[in-house]
């Protein structure tokens, strides 16, 4: 039987049990409306948890000096328990905004467990405290939004950020700071969206955001969730969407301020026994076929999409749920017989074409990536189709190659058929997000492309004051060069980690045991940017205008580019999208005065972007003015060819002035 039909069936049932058990998903997505704790009309509480494994529950905190047993919960079927307050006696609510609480279970082997509610909208930690404390966020005048959401881009081009390193200096960065410092920078240099990670509450900051502690908690460390609505609410006003990085693929271990072991049972919201735990992670499993469980994460979902207005999600760990080994110690050759069978986790495929149903219908505009390394085919396919419904896919083996390239091969020897290969080599109809590098590669272990490319230099050789070096003069060439061809050629959307996109000179690192929590890794140096004696600002200005330039063509949104030659003697790569001609030239040291370039359009041509510019710390060995025609003379395939001086290590992209643009 087609298997898309079956897992398209096995969607459309659950969707079906939803709506006869729940009144369909829009409501069944609505769980924080009544699980948590809220204020009523009356000034009284509404208090719900689903603790199956709980022998009593019960509400503590300020409001009742911490006695443990005062306020019990009511049983109620399937493992959901329900608690009203009544309002004080002249009508004011007995927890004020602000106040601290915890749920406490009695569990079945009589231990007494003070747990935060997996609901909980807010938590921080205290000082030395080891633990967050659930703070009841209960503000009297919410946060109103005042932009409204901005189209959907034609173009994606994704500036992947993290509020807590975005200060030049040694300290975890607020939400206010980033508003009003990078979202600037970022509306500058021509991206149109962000993607931001670590925002899901974490207790481990040096989880990057991975070990999620409270899911509907947006992290305490930068500010107040009014912080993080305000930031989101001024990106739109720029025109910028954003993207939200979700963790639903696991979960972190902690249970005094985490999700672990809530009602007591080391199930609940996870598998049970060795299923409900990753090892390599360290960290929890869903149970996704668990009607509760569905409902936490779906809520979870339409909660950021809502409640802070984000504008889609990039899903993190896709892999891990995809399979039942995770993905660990597997290949991945491309062989279909590694997607299809009962190594497949098709309760997780199921939530997330749920999760992609919901989003859509929600906001049809809203984007979902999926962070996936194996090439699970038919994962951005449409529903319908029997596919799982992500818009996109990331190109995850598109950094691996460059860096492969930089770490084991000399430049004479690079492969341009295997560069064009691997930016290419994508389904057709299956859109895919391409970048140079993210924050995998700047992790402390590895180096970022302009570490790899320059290393040490890069603290004593890129002043403007002292001569090129042949280190400093390759380092800034090829960084131009590695992201326009990733760009140009590598997807239907573009991804850039912060900073890296004027070759920020330091690897990253949380502070951490290990290197006595310092902060000096832990941050981003954009006024090296702003210092006019230093070269990186010709990176920046060269990424600024790769950007502004897709957004005049649209390459992006363009058909995949026809590539009319990868020449590896000459070290000559050529290829035409959106009515544009690129051309690089990878060769370390070999010009060509009159280069013929085969096109499918007859005409004049002129340079709209050139590499070897002075803006960008080029060589300035092209004249800008000059017109180049091409004549019908078929090469390479294409009906029309034209002449082109093309110096070494450069990247050219043309355009046909005839045509209108």
């Amino acid at each position: 039987m087609n298997l898309a039909k079956v897992r398209y069936k096995q969607f459309s049932q659950i969707l079906k049990n939803i709506g006869e058990n729940e009144g369909g998903i829009d409501k069944f997505s609505r769980g924080y409306e009544s699980f948590g704790v809220h204020r009523c009309a009356d000034g009284g509480l509404y208090c719900k948890e689903w603790a199956p494994g709980a022998e009593g529950v019960f509400l503590t905190g300020d409001f009742n000096g911490w006695n443990p047993f005062s306020y019990p919960y009511k049983k109620l079927d399937y493992g959901k328990w329900e608690l009203y307050i009544p309002p004080k006696q002249n009508k004011s609510v007995l927890v004020p905004h602000g106040s601290k609480l915890k749920v406490v279970i009695t569990s079945k082997s009589g231990e007494i467990l003070y747990r935060i509610s997996p609901w909980a909208k807010y938590v921080v930690r205290e000082g030395d405290n080891v633990n967050y404390d659930w703070i009841h966020w209960d503000p009297e005048h919410s946060y109103e939004f005042k932009h409204s959401r901005p189209k959907k881009p034609r173009s994606l081009r994704i500036y992947e950020s993290h509020v807590g390193i975005s200060s030049y200096e040694g300290k975890v960065a607020s939400y206010k700071h980033f508003t009003c410092n990078v979202l600037p920078r970022i509306k500058g240099l021509g991206y149109n969206c962000i993607q931001l990670m670590a925002i899901m509450e974490h207790a481990y900051y040096a989880s990057f955001g991975y070990q999620i502690t409270s899911f509907f908690a947006a992290s305490s460390r930068y500010g107040t969730p009014e912080e993080l609505q305000e930031l989101v609410d001024t990106a739109h006003s720029m025109g910028i969407i954003v993207l939200l990085d979700v963790v639903h693929s696991h979960a972190s271990k902690n249970s005094a301020d985490g999700l672990n072991m809530f009602d007591g049972t080391d199930s609940c919201y996870f598998h049970s026994g060795p299923r409900g735990t990753h090892d390599l992670w360290d960290s929890r499993l869903f149970a996704y076929s668990s009607w509760e469980v569905l409902r936490f994460l779906l809520s979870n979902i339409r909660w950021w999409l809502e409640e802070y207005r984000f504008d889609g999600f990039r899903f993190d760990g896709v892999t891990s749920m995809l399979y039942h080994h995770h993905g660990v110690g597997q290949g991945f050759s491309g062989d279909y017989s590694e997607y299809f069978g009962l190594q497949v986790d098709e309760d997780a495929l199921t939530y997330l074409m749920l999760a992609n149903h919901l989003v859509h219908t929600l906001c049809p505009d809203s984007i979902t990536i999926a962070e996936d390394v194996s090439g699970m085919p038919a994962l951005c396919s449409p529903i319908s189709q029997g596919g799982g419904g992500f818009d996109y896919r990331l190109a995850m083996a598109i950094p691996d190659k460059w860096i492969q390239l930089l770490k084991e091969f000399k430049d004479e020897d690079w492969n341009m058929g295997d560069i064009v290969y691997t930016l290419t080599n994508r389904r057709y109809l299956e859109k895919c997000i391409a970048y140079a590098e993210s924050h995998d590669q700047a992790l402390v272990g590895d180096k970022s492309l302009a570490f790899w490319l320059m290393d040490a230099e890069m603290y004593t050789n890129m002043s403007v004051l002292t001569p090129f070096t042949p280190v400093i003069d390759r380092g800034i060439q090829l960084h131009k060069m590695i992201r326009l061809i990733t760009h140009g050629l590598g997807g239907e959307g573009y991804l850039n980690f912060m900073g890296n996109e004027f070759g920020h000179p330091e690897w990253l690192d949380f502070p951490r045991k290990g290197n006595n929590e310092s902060y000096h890794y832990a941050r981003r140096q954009f006024h090296l940017t702003d210092d006019d004696l230093l070269r990186y600002k010709f990176l920046n200005n060269f990424d600024r205008d790769m950007n502004r330039l897709e957004e005049r063509y649209g390459w992006l949104a363009a058909p995949q580019a026809y590539v009319s030659e990868k020449h590896e003697g000459n070290k000559i790569i050529a290829f035409e999208r959106a009515g544009l001609l690129f051309i690089f030239n990878f060769h370390p040291s070999k010009s060509y005065a009159d280069y013929r370039v085969g096109t499918a359009l007859p005409g004049k041509f002129k340079i709209v972007l050139d590499s070897d510019a002075a803006e960008y710390g080029g060589h300035q060995r092209l004249d800008h003015s000059t017109d180049f025609f091409s004549e019908a003379f078929e090469h390479n395939g294409r009906p029309y060819s034209l002449l082109v001086y093309i110096p070494s290590r450069v990247a050219l992209i043309l355009q046909n002035v005839d045509l209108p643009n």
